[in-house]
């Protein structure tokens, strides 16, 4: 529950950011971090020293269950002669580290990032007569705040988050988000890390479904050159009634077509609602063959491989209801890792310093038949991974929300995978992963081309290939919604 109130924050003429020798009042008043952000907004609303804000009445860090502490809102006058509507601008307060005393962050020092390392930020366009901004974008990022919170995945420019639903509960044809850097408000260097400001950006489904198939990235270029459908400032609009497909249908050809067949899919992973079944022993060897969703301790994933899946995925986030998704283990991953530039040979360990081996305590099991589920709505990515991921020599996997397991398809480009061609079904815990040759790829999107089309096929929906000992299943939610799974 929150309340909406003047923000009083210090205005321009307040004092400097309080350190070690500050008054105790002063430093309870306006903590380090908050003070850090609030700097950066009067550098942009000098005028507006006390805006509106959103207040969380009973605090995150004292059982409230809104992890954000504030959101404020500023009017915009924008920029006509540059074709940038006047709005309001939401800023967020919450993600980052604003005391530094270990109540919600664990401090890590002034180097890295600060908390989460980002803050949500929101431009609505305003309305004709409105005199005061509407709160439910604070609500809104409440909630991608939860998912952050207990998930313990952090966002990036480029990323989407498919909402299913009017971002404000309208008729509205915005149901979806793209992130991108927010326009206007540069980095800042808190005494507890550096905090970024990621910008929200309201999309049609049609514009979230070319973010999957191609890039987020290219998909922001393109709203950005669109006026109505975002501008310079990517300013969302919730009375938009056409896709920027629509306003210029030579975008998804000339555009986005051309981009995935040169660069592929970006999008290197999803969480949905999946699972996966091995087939090749009786399901009562439980220590070698169970499935790996039925039980009532199902195997969880090691750390270790918890931290690589995330290390590689280009967290293509994929939010199927407005609850948050459960966290996979209890250690933070302070972000995670953008796809390298294309390559026909990707590679399954990160670039980065604290990217592991798997486990050596877990065995790697060699499979001889396995039986995929997915709902709907995952099922219909398969096309994606088969096309924009595998054929371009790279991985794809699809974390369950439902349980603790995933499932990585990977083509013979890719190193540093526990499935080969020789045992190309390899399970690692409950890690499953799938090598697909080229050949076997353009057979699947033959026999999966009606997965392209799923309101044209009623479920449940098996595929079979006999001779590789592989089937798939597209199954309804409640599958996955019981509590085997």
């Amino acid at each position: 529950m929150a309340e909406l109130r003047p923000s009083g924050a210090p205005g321009p003429t307040a004092p400097p950011a309080p350190g070690p020798t500050a008054p105790p009042a002063f430093a309870s008043l306006f903590p380090p971090g908050l003070h850090a952000i609030y700097g950066e907004c009067r550098r942009l609303y000098p005028d507006q020293p006390n805006p509106l804000q959103v207040t969380a009445i009973v605090k995150y860090w004292l059982g409230g269950p809104d992890p954000l502490d504030y959101v404020s809102m500023y009017r915009n006058v924008g920029s006509p002669s540059a074709n940038i509507p006047e709005h309001w601008h939401y800023i967020s307060f919450g993600l980052s580290d604003l005391y530094g005393d270990n109540r919600v962050h664990e401090f890590t020092g002034t180097d890295g990032p600060s908390g989460f390392g980002f803050e949500l930020t929101f431009r609505l366009k305003r309305e004709t007569g409105e005199s005061a901004p509407p709160t439910w974008p604070a609500e809104l990022m409440q909630g991608l705040a939860r998912y952050v919170f207990q998930s313990e995945n952090t966002f990036c420019s480029g990323d989407h988050v498919s909402w299913h639903s009017p971002l404000d509960n309208s008729e509205s044809r915005i149901q979806h988000m793209l992130l991108t850097e927010d326009p206007q408000m540069q980095p800042v260097q808190t005494p507890f890390g550096v905090v970024t400001f990621l910008q929200i950006v309201g999309v049609c489904t049609e514009e979230l479904h070319a973010a999957q198939q191609w890039n987020g990235q290219g998909i922001l270029e393109l709203l950005r050159t669109v006026p109505v459908a975002g501008g310079p400032w990517l300013i969302t609009d919730m009375r938009r009634g056409e896709t920027i497909f629509e306003i210029d249908p030579h975008l998804q050809q000339e555009r986005v077509d051309k981009g995935i067949e040169t660069d592929g899919s970006n999008l290197s992973g999803v969480s949905a609602k999946c699972a996966w079944d091995d087939l090749s022993r009786p399901p009562e060897d439980d220590e070698d063959s169970r499935s790996i969703c039925v039980g009532a301790q199902p195997r969880r994933l090691s750390g270790k491989d918890t931290e690589q899946i995330r290390e590689t995925l280009r967290r293509g986030l994929e939010i199927n209801s407005k609850p948050v998704l459960p966290p996979i283990n209890p250690q933070r991953q302070n972000g995670l890792t953008h796809d390298r530039a294309p390559s026909r040979k990707d590679s399954l360990e990160s670039d980065s310093s604290t990217a592991i081996i798997p486990h050596e305590l877990v065995r790697t099991r060699q499979l001889e038949s396995v039986h995929l589920k997915f709902n709907q709505e995952s099922g219909a990515l398969i096309p994606l991974c088969l096309r924009g991921r595998l054929l371009h020599g790279r991985h794809f996997t699809y974390k369950s929300i439902t349980g603790d397991m995933a499932i990585t398809f990977v083509s013979t480009g890719v190193e540093g995978a526990f499935a080969t061609e020789e045992h190309p079904y390899a399970a690692h815990g409950p890690w499953l992963q799938i090598l697909l040759t080229e050949e076997f790829v353009e057979k699947m999107l033959e026999d999966l081309e009606d997965l392209t089309s799923p309101e044209e096929f009623k479920l449940p929906k098996e595929y079979s290939w006999p001779e590789k000992k592989l089937k798939v299943s597209i199954l309804p939610d409640v599958v996955f919604d019981s509590p085997l799974h």
